[in-house]
């Protein structure tokens, strides 16, 4: 699966793009979220253009700021992928969530085990 540039650019609402940036943040979401699932399911798109995008939003890094009265704080720097891009990926694998184990033998008839009579028939 491959998110192009064109789509970073769309995705962030910007004009322009630093190409070779954004390919870089792009290759390395997408090596990140293999990490979680490989091959990567469909869909993965998102979660790949949302970890680059969060990236290339904030080159610096920078984790918090405070102008005057009004701060703000991010939950981490860098290229990073949150617990929900991990749920989602899984999700789109379609690993996780509730399941049933029948631990009924295949070749089990209506009754089993089978009832054996010790004395025989009557």
């Amino acid at each position: 699966m491959e998110v192009t540039t064109e789509e970073l650019r769309l995705y962030l609402g910007l004009p322009d793009i630093d190409a070779d940036r954004a390919a870089l943040l792009l290759e390395q979401a997408a090596s990140l979220a293999r990490s979680i699932v490989d091959p990567l399911p469909d869909g993965a798109k998102a979660v790949i253009l949302s970890m680059a995008g969060r990236a290339y939003s904030n080159p610096q890094g920078i984790s918090g700021e405070t102008i005057g009265p009004y701060s703000v704080q991010r939950p981490q720097a860098g290229l990073y992928m949150t617990r929900d891009e991990r749920r989602t990926l899984s999700r789109l694998a379609g690993r996780g969530g509730a399941f049933t184990v029948d631990p009924t033998p295949v070749d089990a008839g209506p009754v089993y085990p089978p009832i054996v009579d010790p004395w025989g028939p009557w």
